[in-house]
């Protein structure tokens, strides 16, 4: 089977670099019809006038015919403006779009850019609308996610499959000898615990509510890096959170291996109620303890006190709690390091998730209903 990935998609971006890495370990071919827009530019949808020009040459060059053969098309994120064109270019044979989102659920709904109601609101509802529809097959991270998308789209349940994230091995796995010097154990004199938040500081990860719990607990290092919407609200961080602003993508292993938890999301947005975020995958493939929000997306995965600590969405104080039990219990780090690891690869290993979407696409292709 072949499988063409279509698009101004952003080739690095972890699910997009996962997905192709899942399909060639699981025995397809990957071939491409890529024009970059978006590798340059950190914040997708940010767009201004240069931007928006790459953007519209890019969807005019795509339009041309090409002699690439292929059995499935598979546009991936960010892709809801290629569904057009790629539905030119499938030449009747079957489209797989990978959204990751929706734009109307992140810049509405989640990050207030626009106001419900407002032009430019329905504009990007409409453009969702259109790219889902347009699919022969859309596939969500979760079934919560999956269950929005299709009622977004006003599509048939049965046209939305579910493929978790999961984490680009090659890079995030359980430190081995050959990855770094032996490291200490967090919490030891030599490293000290740290709580340690990566992403962008968007509402979906509930940075008011990491900066309040490292206020209750004083006593814990917080590591947070990256930039974003909400940066201005480590303005008066306490003296316990220490801001980087960017750390190597190819370094973010190294970081998982060194401290003493992750921390996941705690927004309360519907959309934070949905998903798993990659940073969840990565510190899971590590063997990172996982703290994150309990939340139906979640909760498809993990099981807390077994796989994670699972708190509520926004809650501070419980946050703070859990950070504390396993910065003092080192009995219980491993035992969520270890829970985290094995349902990870249970669920959400390279191998896995390459059979699912082989599956998916060979389902697809044969003409037969997808569950």
């Amino acid at each position: 089977m072949r499988v063409l990935n279509f698009g101004t998609y952003e080739r690095a971006y972890p699910r997009n670099a996962q997905v192709a890495a899942c399909l060639r370990r699981a025995g397809v071919e990957v071939v491409e019809r890529h024009i970059p827009v978006w590798e340059s530019q950190e914040h997708k949808w940010d767009v201004g006038p240069a931007s928006a020009l790459r953007l519209l040459a890019a969807e005019l060059r795509l339009l041309a015919p090409s002699r690439v053969e292929f059995d499935v098309l598979r546009v991936g994120y960010p892709g809801h403006l290629d569904m057009a064109a790629a539905k030119l270019a499938a030449r009747g044979r079957p489209i797989v779009f990978d959204p990751l989102l929706s734009l109307y659920d992140s810049f509405v709904a989640d990050r207030g850019r626009f106001a419900p109601g407002s032009l430019p609101a329905r504009l990007l509802e409409k453009i969702d609308r259109g790219a889902l529809r347009l699919a022969d097959l859309v596939i969500a991270d979760t079934s919560a996610h999956a269950d929005y998308l299709a009622e977004l789209g006003r599509i048939p349940r049965t046209k939305v499959a579910v493929c978790l994230v999961g984490a680009e091995e090659r890079l995030f796995h359980p430190p081995a000898a050959t990855d770094a010097a032996p490291l200490p154990l967090p919490g030891s004199a030599d490293a000290p615990f740290t709580a340690l938040f990566v992403g962008k500081l968007i509402p979906l990860h509930g940075l008011e509510t990491i900066v309040a719990a490292a206020r209750l607990a004083p006593e814990i290092r917080f590591r947070l890096v990256g930039s974003g919407q909400l940066e201005h609200l480590l303005a008066d961080a306490p003296a316990n959170v220490e801001r980087v602003v960017w750390v190597p993508y190819a370094e973010l292993p190294a970081e998982l291996w060194r401290c003493g938890c992750a921390l996941g999301v705690f927004g309360t947005s519907d959309k934070a109620l949905r998903v798993i975020p990659n940073k969840a995958y990565q510190a899971l493939a590590c063997g990172t303890p996982l703290v994150t929000a309990g939340t139906p997306g979640s909760r498809e995965l993990l099981v807390d006190g077994e796989s994670a600590l699972l708190v509520p969405p926004g809650d501070p104080a419980a946050l703070a709690t859990a950070v504390r039990r396993l910065a003092t219990d080192p009995a219980l780090r491993s035992r969520i390091a270890a829970g985290g690891l094995a349902a990870y690869q249970a669920h959400a290993g390279e191998d896995v998730l390459g059979a699912r979407w082989k599956a998916l696409l060979e389902d697809l292709v044969a003409g037969r209903a997808v569950e």
